[in-house]
């Protein structure tokens, strides 16, 4: 029985042939057996061989691109021709550069092409398109709901027709905002979108208006149409300048940190536009490097230039630390403003400035050193030194150097702005009776700039609880203020409801 299975297993494995004949492989050439000629159009291919070994083929490479004979060639030739071919090395000839324009005249495998990229002269770039900041869905429609309802009435708002420019000196800049945004998406007549001198003026106008009358919000939305400030896009492509103006560039910054709600790249906005003011006075200054015996008109034009840039770094630098104290990194704020500079003997409003940071961060002394390296410390000194008193919780030596400031004052603005500071230190010191009338004496004589409004409000809430009735009736003697206001009298005349506490 095991026999037979056996022999079954073993029928089974048996392989069994086919009944097609075996092909027989043929020999065959292609184009990379040694045989073969190489491709008529090939630059790279060998003369008629093929390499044997990767020694020869490395020997072959660094050969010069000269012909070689039989008795030289390391290859053999190939016999089915009755003239032995030489062989050539895998390199192109190329012509040799003394005799260049020979071989420019007599091979035209040579010749280029003719073009016309090199008379870039006549060739003019593109006007570049910003009709991206024409739509109308940019901008905002304002409304009267953050207005007193004094300044609502209609013979109050200025014409219609009247220019821009007026607006804004009038200091009616809610109708100078919206007055701006109907120019730039106006069709009649339109405004061209290669026009980008005209349109970044108007968008300028349009955010620092909305800034001025309490809009900021908006603007923060608005400005992000922009974009990028920092992409080629907005810079020439000859000159390489900037075509947005520096002030809308310094104002995008902060809006659009606010806009992004990310008050650090607000900050990093400000260093990267100080980079570029830092390569732009290198450049400047280097050709002051070696001065001529006589100064030109060209090397005044440069120093006002320097002069410029200058004060635009130092400005960023203060707008850096003001940032930094908005975030509340008080911190940061202090070690950024030490590292600080003294502005340019030209540019003392900027270490007034910087004082006042200082005050705000509790350092007297630093405030007083900012003042005291400008070149004028007269009432710049004496107001720092008052605002130091107050911050030292002394408001009666306060009181006596804003008396001695009234008294030697010869502007009428800066006289009003003594005097509503003499009103607050006697608030300070429990005086409501005389700090009232002496604010309410300012707007009766025409002034309503926003800290006295402000402070008169507030003390019209610690006087009485019926106090809304007061605010109210402050509003409406600021309203009737217009017709003075509107030629000319003061600028400043819209008013929102932050500004009477209402």
């Amino acid at each position: 029985m095991s026999s037979a299975s056996e022999n079954v297993n073993a029928k089974k494995h048996v392989r069994v042939n086919s009944g097609r004949a075996r092909v027989v492989r043929r020999s065959t050439q292609g184009p990379l057996d040694p045989d073969e000629a190489p491709l008529i159009n090939d630059p790279l291919s060998p003369g008629t061989s093929a390499f044997h070994s990767p020694e020869q083929a490395t020997s072959s490479r660094l050969l010069s691109p000269t012909a070689l004979s039989a008795s030289q060639s390391q290859f053999p030739i190939r016999e089915g021709n009755n003239s032995p071919r030489p062989q050539m090395a895998p390199r192109l000839q190329s012509p040799q550069p003394s005799n260049l324009s020979s071989n420019l005249s007599s091979n035209p495998s040579f010749k280029t092409a003719h073009s016309t990229l090199s008379n870039r002269g006549s060739i003019t770039s593109p006007a570049k398109d910003f009709g991206y900041l024409l739509r109308p869905e940019i901008y905002h429609p304002l409304t009267l709901l953050d207005v007193p309802p004094p300044f609502r009435v209609l013979s109050a708002q200025p014409d219609p027709s009247t220019l821009l420019n007026i607006l804004i000196s009038s200091g009616h800049f809610r109708s100078a905002a919206i007055k701006a945004g109907q120019i730039l998406t106006s069709s009649s007549p339109p405004i061209s979108a290669s026009d980008h001198e005209q349109i970044f003026a108007l968008f300028y106008t349009r955010l620092s208006c909305l800034t001025l009358c309490n809009q900021t919000a908006l603007a923060s939305q608005e400005v992000k149409a922009l974009e990028d400030l920092n992409s080629s896009y907005y810079r020439d492509p000859e000159t390489l300048t900037h075509l947005v103006p520096w002030e809308l560039r310094v104002l995008a910054v902060r809006l659009q940190g606010m806009g992004f709600n990310d008050a650090r790249r607000g900050v990093m906005g400000y260093y990267d536009l100080a980079r570029e003011a830092r390569l732009i006075l290198t450049t400047l200054k280097k050709p002051l490097s070696h001065p001529t015996t006589s100064p030109s008109t060209e090397t005044h034009s440069i120093a006002s230039e320097i002069e410029l840039w200058e004060t635009r770094l130092h400005d960023l630098g203060i707008r850096v630390g003001s940032a930094l104290i908005e975030m509340e990194d008080l911190e940061g704020a202090t070690r950024h403003l030490k590292s600080l500079k003294p502005a340019p003997s030209q540019s003392k409003e900027l270490e007034f400035q910087k004082a006042l940071l200082w005050l705000y961060l509790g350092d007297v002394e630093s405030a007083h050193r900012c003042i005291a390296s400008t070149a004028d410390t007269g009432s710049s000194d004496k107001v720092i030194l008052a605002l130091s008193h107050i911050a030292d919780n002394d408001p009666e030596s306060s009181v006596s150097v804003w008396e001695s400031l009234i008294s030697e004052s010869t502007s009428a603005a800066e006289t009003a702005m003594y005097r509503q500071n003499l009103a607050v230190c006697h608030l300070y010191l429990g005086k409501l009776s005389s700090a009232r009338e002496a604010l309410e004496e300012l707007v009766n004589i025409g002034n309503s700039f926003h800290a006295l409004t402000f402070n008169l409000s507030t003390i019209y809430e610690l006087c009485t609880e019926r106090s809304r009735s007061l605010k109210i009736g402050l509003a409406e003697r600021v309203a009737e203020m217009s017709d003075s206001m509107k030629e000319g009298a003061e600028v400043g005349w819209e008013k929102v409801n932050g500004d009477f506490k209402l």
